[in-house]
């Protein structure tokens, strides 16, 4: 393997400077040295470090050759790694572990974009998910984060946002209008569930528990399949099935508020940093 120079990044930082301000007099200013002494950074990487020219000069006008344009990419790169390395390891706290208990609903709808956003600010934190009904994590003590439904008047912890429920059916079908309607819903523990079947009772109107599961995704399959009708989060519908309402002749269903629980044993910078994301993924 050949013994080639190592190249300073404060180098690589000027010759992307010139190359986005078009010239050396502005690259200056902007990384806030003479235009002296960036002249010397580029003689010294053009003719010490890669011995290959870089720019081409026609009077005050700057251009890059061929090879500045490979290393152009190259340089972009690696100052990116270099700025995520010095951010992560300068802040030993954002490297760690941090464990999130939800219902399957919310992972399906809102964290992928909110674990995303959170990953590409720190890159070395480990997430771990539990996906369990709300009744089952209100029960847990071992999550650092816990993000649950809750029936109105009975919210703990922070608010993320309320919502209403909604029917819904698959496009094409009237099951709505079968008696007894089969209804795919979560398991008995759940009191979002328990709305449903009251709501039906109280408006006379016959069904029938034809599917359960405490899987938000195998629901929506039953119900994508004609197989049943549901009742879930509005956000939480798919575009390919269609909400029902009073106009079908369904009983309107309360609204229920989304949660998020801090575990007071286990927080950490880490688990906050989180919980900023989380709170602010709710709200879009």
């Amino acid at each position: 393997m050949a013994n080639y120079p190592g190249i300073d990044t404060e180098l690589l930082r000027s010759f992307v400077a010139i190359a986005d301000h078009g010239g050396f007099t502005r690259a200056a200013e902007a990384v806030h040295r003479t235009q002296s002494a960036i002249s010397m950074q580029m003689k010294r990487l053009e003719e010490d470090v890669l011995q290959r020219p870089l720019f081409e000069r026609s009077g005050r006008q700057v251009s890059l050759t061929a090879e500045g344009q490979v290393l152009l990419g190259y340089a972009r790169r690696i100052l990116k790694l270099h700025g995520e390395v010095m951010t992560t390891l300068r802040e030993p706290h954002m490297v760690g572990a941090v464990r999130i208990g939800t219902p399957d609903d919310y992972v399906m709808r809102f964290l992928p974009g909110i674990l995303a956003q959170f990953a590409q600010a720190y890159p070395l934190v480990q997430v771990e998910l539990h996906c369990e009904p709300s009744y089952q994590l209100l029960q847990r003590q071992d999550m650092d984060l816990t993000i649950v439904t809750r029936e109105p008047g009975t919210e703990i912890g922070q608010l993320l946002r309320q919502e209403r429920f909604v029917w819904a059916e698959a496009t094409g079908y009237d099951l709505h209008q079968q008696r007894p309607i089969p209804l795919a819903m979560f398991n008995s523990g759940c009191f979002c569930r328990a709305w449903v079947c009251n709501a039906l009772d109280a408006a006379e109107i016959d069904y029938r528990i034809a599917y359960t599961s405490p899987s938000l995704a195998a629901l929506m399959a039953l119900v994508g399949a004609g197989l049943a009708v549901t009742a879930q989060l509005r956000s939480l519908i798919p575009p390919q099935l269609r909400i029902l309402g009073e106009a079908e002749g369904l009983p309107a269903l309360p609204q229920c508020s989304i949660v998020l629980l801090r575990n007071p044993r286990s927080q950490s910078p880490v688990s906050e940093a989180l919980a900023e994301y989380i709170v602010e993924g709710f709200r879009l």
